[in-house]
């Protein structure tokens, strides 16, 4: 058995993205951020959909098109469709920031 709170370092120098899992049409990722952000006028443009919980820590996530960031904390969820752009515009650098990230396509998308 495994935990996704084992193994957090809070001093990490970059971003850690852990593949969880991976099988046809998903992928489950643990990411673990401490004070990074996306680089400036980066966007994410994935072709597949993706389902985020903030398990710990807080962040600030940019979609493309909306004007406020959206302030996510623990517990917090949503679902962005694929090749909707965002960007994460900060995370909290006092404590780790952890993610779990669903990554799927449509049936019969591959």
């Amino acid at each position: 058995m495994l935990n996704l709170f084992d193994d957090i370092d809070a001093s990490l120098p970059d971003e850690v993205t852990q593949t969880l899992l991976s099988a046809a049409n998903v992928r489950i990722e643990r990411i673990i951020s401490t004070g990074q952000a996306s680089p400036p006028d980066f966007w994410y443009d994935q072709d597949e959909h993706e389902w985020v919980l903030l398990l710990a820590g807080s962040a600030g996530l940019q979609l493309a098109g909306e004007n406020d960031i959206r302030i996510l904390k623990a517990g917090d969820f949503l679902c962005l469709p694929a090749h909707q752009k965002h960007r994460v515009a900060w995370t909290d650098s006092n404590c780790p920031t952890i993610w779990l990230a669903i990554f799927f396509a449509d049936p019969g998308s591959e």
